[in-house]
């Protein structure tokens, strides 16, 4: 895990409402602001967008690492960016214990196996949203495998668009000028990450293979692209409120069902046979190879948590274009460590992303002006 909520009414609006601890029976009915601003949880925002920007940029550059240096599975990978959920468990334990003691003698004490499930519903939709991206990783990884990396990118950097279709048709959510200026900006900055790529068709990659690639990739951003608004939709169907311990929760369940699809892959693969090998011929060694998977799986897991905060915070619409503005800053990472080609089209790209970036937030501020404007004068 919009920043003004432009979500409008159904299942979405009722999602706005539960983020910010309303109760729909006890607002007072505003008909002429359909659309009202709420005062969303900046702090929790901010710790989400820093939590997304550490794990999508640090996780694809350790990926990069496993595979530089000898690393081959195309199931591992999958299951690593699932797999860190029990450093979840003590965080979620924390905030129980937490919101447990915050109760009064006049509230109803919750016990504490209702503060650590979820409700059936969100439960349902985070297995449900596990197995998508089980299913997501295993479709980039085959991409990566016969695409070009620029390529790959340009393709899973769409996704921008497909989180916006998606968003209008799951949760509602109306369009400004500004957010759609920003779709196309982001959009436009993916595509100009893939001029002039290098060796467009690998060597030893057959026609057939680099077709498969490119669908499977583009499949691939569409998934993820459904999964974002899915989330949002799912929110708006919970009854307890959205605080950072369901969030957390969610995650948890979301990586639990995740990675019980990786893991079948894997045992399908036999790849649990060769992970001793690869460890013992991974380059810089056994201890490095470990301690490089564990990083993988700490930093998805983090990009994870982050993009879920992000969507509860803001909104769908706004995960995906944080991802989308991350693509350029991920080559940037790229660059510095591990010295690939920073090329003007990339440098481009990135100015692109952020007019694109500032052009949400700048929309943003205006339609939330706007509001408190009418709000104040009815």
């Amino acid at each position: 895990m919009s920043l003004s909520t432009t979500i409008t009414d159904g299942a979405a609006a009722h999602a706005m409402n539960i983020e910010l601890g309303h109760d729909d029976q006890h607002d007072h009915p505003q008909p002429q602001l359909p659309n009202k601003t709420p005062t969303f949880n900046w702090p929790l925002l901010l710790l989400s967008i820093l939590f997304g920007m550490t794990g999508v940029v640090g996780g694809p550059l350790l990926v990069r690492y496993y595979y530089l240096n000898g690393g081959t599975r195309k199931w591992l990978p999958c299951f690593l960016q699932t797999c860190g959920f029990p450093i979840l468990i003590f965080p979620i334990f924390v905030l129980s214990l937490r919101h447990n003691t915050k109760t009064t003698p006049t509230t109803t004490k919750p016990s504490m196996s209702h503060l650590l499930t979820l409700e059936p519903t969100l439960f349902f939709y985070s297995a449900v949203n596990g197995l998508l991206i089980g299913l997501d990783n295993y479709l980039y990884s085959i991409g990566l495998s016969y695409l070009p990396v620029s390529t790959a990118t340009l393709l899973q950097s769409t996704q921008v668009a497909f989180v916006a279709v998606f968003s209008l048709l799951l949760v509602r959510q109306r369009f400004t000028p500004y957010s759609i200026n920003s779709v196309i900006l982001m959009t436009l900055g993916s595509v100009m990450l893939g001029m002039r790529s290098q060796g467009d068709r690998p060597s030893g990659v057959s026609q057939k293979e680099y077709v498969v690639g490119f669908f499977m990739t583009l499949l691939s951003a569409a998934l993820i692209g459904a999964v974002y608004p899915l989330v949002e939709f799912s929110y708006g169907k919970a009854v307890r409120p959205i605080n950072y311990s369901v969030l957390l929760m969610y995650q948890f369940n979301q990586s639990v069902f995740g990675t019980i699809f990786s893991v079948i892959g894997m045992a399908v693969n036999k790849d649990f046979q060769v992970l001793g090998r690869e460890a013992n011929e991974f380059a810089p060694g056994k201890a490095i190879y470990c301690l490089t998977l564990v990083g993988v799986a700490v930093f998805f897991q983090l990009g994870f948590l982050g993009i879920l905060g992000v969507i509860s915070s803001a909104s769908s619409l706004f995960a995906g274009i944080l991802s989308a503005v991350l693509v350029p800053i991920i080559e940037i990472a790229s660059f510095v460590a591990y010295h690939e080609s920073f090329t003007r089209e990339k440098g481009m790209s990135l100015a692109l992303c952020l007019w694109g970036f500032c052009s949400y937030f700048y929309g943003e501020y205006k339609t939330r002006k706007v509001m408190l404007r009418s709000s104040s004068s009815s």
